[in-house]
């Protein structure tokens, strides 16, 4: 038997731990950092009812990085990300103009439909995503330091010792 499954180009691995993006569909928008709470709503609502462990993150106006632990016997990724864009979705005002083929589907067009997913191999690979969402605000320009921006993770790893509060500023 084997430990994981494939689907349509993605990786399932039960307890997995997975690097994702998700993009706005007008990547002109502020709406996920004009909304953050809204989005810290959406993903703590689907984390209570279908656990995960958040092991990083980081919200940017127009697109945002996650990396996730899944429970042990546990793959669905899919549907977890599926819930969570639809409940941050939700509590927005609709005011977009929405295609035939997104009506058809009952979707709103805030999100790109894909998402990007990436399965973790190891630490080293777990750690070089971890610098890689951490230095992301700094990489498109929206702070000097990883400390700077709000929307990150970025401070509890400085709280617990990972990162110096100074970590990825300017020399």
């Amino acid at each position: 038997m084997q430990p994981y499954r494939r689907s349509y180009r993605r990786l399932y691995l039960q307890g997995g731990s997975y690097f994702f993006t998700l993009v706005l569909e007008d990547r002109r928008q502020d709406t996920l950092t004009r909304h953050f709470t809204a989005l810290r709503q959406a993903l703590l609502y689907e984390k209570q009812r279908h656990p995960f462990t958040l092991l990083a993150w980081v919200v940017l106006p127009d697109h945002l990085h996650m990396l996730w632990r899944l429970p042990a016997g546990d793959d669905d990724y899919s549907n977890r990300i599926r819930r969570f864009k639809a409940n941050f979705s939700r509590q927005l005002t609709s005011n977009e103009t929405i295609s035939r083929s997104r009506q058809n589907k009952a979707e709103r067009s805030i999100w790109q439909r894909r998402f990007w997913e990436h399965l973790l191999r190891d630490d080293q690979d777990l750690r070089r995503h971890i610098d890689y969402v951490h230095y992301n605000p700094i990489k498109h320009g929206h702070a000097e330091r990883a400390g700077d921006w709000p929307h990150s993770s970025f401070r509890y790893f400085v709280e617990r010792g990972v990162y110096p509060a100074d970590w990825a500023g300017p020399a």
